[in-house]
């Protein structure tokens, strides 16, 4: 089975750490998280728009998955990974994209408008990516 993301979503999956905007969006997300941890030859679709993570969005919340900003995100992160909509790749192969090409502190510039931003949680799983880690297990 295939998992559609959204570019920003690829380097969000490095920084999640069991938390979220809700218990139903942390159920859909860890169980991404859990198949790509224990899983890394998963094929990944790279999509515009929201994607398998998105479903989950608590609906009594303000949504963001349709704002501009978002979308901006989206292609700015999938052309630094060189990656476009539509491809397909493994999770494992995305990960080496991100360790040959993001930064940790490239988080600050991409991500500036995220609200995950600060916890520095997505600088430290690039960081952990780039020096030969792989997703590690949920706390």
């Amino acid at each position: 089975m295939t998992i559609r993301l959204r570019g920003h979503h690829l380097l969000c999956l490095l920084g999640y750490r069991g938390k979220g905007y809700s218990p139903g969006f942390c159920t859909n997300m860890t169980a991404i998280y859990e198949r790509l941890r224990t899983e890394p030859e998963t094929r990944i679709e790279l999509i515009e728009g929201p994607d398998d993570i998105c479903r989950a969005f608590p609906v009594d919340q303000e949504p963001h998955c349709e704002n501009a900003s978002v979308y901006r995100k989206d292609l700015e992160i999938a052309a630094v990974i060189g990656i476009a909509p539509g491809e397909r790749r493994t999770w494992s192969d995305i990960c080496s994209s991100v360790a040959k090409q993001v930064r940790p502190d490239d988080i600050r510039h991409l991500c500036s408008d995220c609200m995950w931003e600060p916890y520095g949680v997505c600088r430290e799983g690039v960081g952990h990516i780039r020096g030969g880690g792989t997703l590690r297990e949920l706390p």
